[in-house]
């Protein structure tokens, strides 16, 4: 396990600047409807998830039911359920730490997964653990300190929501540079932009993303051999 630090580490140094950010982010924003700096921290150690937790702040500030909260969370997040899709065989041998990696399969975890290379003589079960640990250490802290800042600094904090949507961008420029496969970016691209015509800025996401879904699922057979070549 120590040897994989070191390398898991260096690996996770992207994540490490975009979560303190966009965490510190998430911390301000939670702490600007009246929250306190150890809800932050709780919800960053359960919740654990970038966009999830932005949505959870406006469905809290709008007072929403816990059957919302929960379908709303639920649809924005199950693009997941492919990133676990394909990692199934990897973290079943990982033992009993395959339930946390199942639970800190992230956007940016995922890809660094997906693009990790492993030093010759670190274990990669060890690696991919340290990976997923690091990184969710690195979004408790900027949730934290931005949930303390924003109770001890007061600021403007409009605007600062943006944080996660310039850390996907970055996210899908590495990924498109890294893949020879670009169908699924640009099945993502139109879907959202059909949607976004049709239904307008304020409710093209969740429809979007269901259309991204479906298209995934039917083209699954195609994507990967595409992936394999």
């Amino acid at each position: 396990m120590k040897k994989a630090l070191r390398p898991a580490f260096a690996a996770t140094i992207p994540v490490l600047c975009g979560y303190l950010f966009i965490g510190l982010a998430f911390g301000v924003m939670l702490r600007d409807i009246g929250f306190a700096p150890p809800w932050a921290f709780l919800a960053s150690l359960t919740i654990y998830a970038g966009s999830g937790q932005y949505l959870l702040v406006s469905l809290l500030a709008a007072k929403a039911s816990l059957f919302t909260v929960a379908v709303m969370t639920l649809l924005l997040n199950c693009r997941h359920i492919f990133y676990g899709l394909s990692f199934l065989e990897t973290f079943h041998q990982m033992g009993r730490r395959k339930w946390y990696m199942i639970f800190s399969l992230t956007d940016e975890t995922y890809s660094l997964l997906c693009s990790l290379q492993t030093p010759a003589d670190v274990n990669p079960s060890d690696m991919r653990f340290l990976i997923a640990l690091l990184d969710h250490s690195y979004w408790i802290l900027g949730s934290v300190l931005g949930a303390v800042l924003g109770s001890v600094i007061p600021f403007d904090s409009t605007g600062i929501d943006f944080a996660m949507t310039s850390l996907f961008t970055v996210i899908f420029i590495e990924q498109w540079k890294s893949s020879k496969c670009h169908l699924p970016a640009f099945l993502g691209l139109g879907a959202a932009a059909v949607s976004l015509i049709l239904l307008g800025p304020d409710n093209f996401i969740l429809p979007a993303m269901l259309a991204i879904c479906v298209m995934l699922v039917a083209l699954h057979s195609r994507l990967s051999r595409e992936v394999a070549e």
